[in-house]
């Protein structure tokens, strides 16, 4: 028998899930970005709104604890890229939901042009053909680290550099050609 544990919810969901407006703007999101299920949408909203609240109750406060509290704050998300060096809360404050969702590896595997669509680039992570660092990552919602950016890529020895990169031209709008 295992250790009993509390389990805790990651997300929040929103106060009105069948909304007609939150829900177009969801699909649309799932669309953009590949992702597989709206609870990864909440997530990513629930990390920013935690992220928000903190700045927003730093805002006030001063002293060396408080600080050190918003320094600590802001190295983070500098460190997920999403802030500059220098930043204000202000500047925390003014982050977006797309911020926070192009952070994702899955997102930056597309973006890079490692993978021909948002959901292949997904797959692509999902069965190990991605590696960061030479270490393989199989979770598509894995936020990038600034540092890590540059050392993503495909899994040595794996097949779908070559099919990413036949496909390249297909996916950049260009005609495919013709044989025979």
């Amino acid at each position: 028998m295992g250790g009993p544990r509390k389990l805790h919810k990651k997300f929040e969901k929103p106060r009105h899930p069948w909304d007609s407006a939150n829900l177009e703007r969801e699909s649309a999101i799932r669309k953009k970005y590949g992702l597989k299920t709206k609870r990864e949408i909440w997530r990513s909203e629930t990390v920013l709104r935690r992220f928000r609240r903190q700045a927003r109750s730093l805002q006030p406060l001063k002293g060396p604890a408080a600080e050190k509290q918003k320094a600590e704050l802001i190295r983070r998300l500098m460190s997920l890229n999403l802030v500059k060096e220098g930043a204000s809360l202000d500047d925390v404050l003014s982050v977006t939901l797309d911020d926070v969702l192009n952070r994702r590896l899955d997102a930056i595997v597309y973006t890079k042009g490692l993978a021909s669509t948002p959901k292949q680039a997904r797959q692509f992570i999902k069965h190990g053909h991605i590696v960061i660092k030479n270490k393989a990552v199989t979770v598509p919602s894995y936020m990038v680290l600034a540092e890590e950016e540059g050392f993503i890529g495909h899994r040595k020895g794996s097949t779908v550099h070559e099919i990413v990169v036949a496909r390249a031209p297909e996916a950049a709008g260009a005609p495919a050609a013709k044989e025979g």
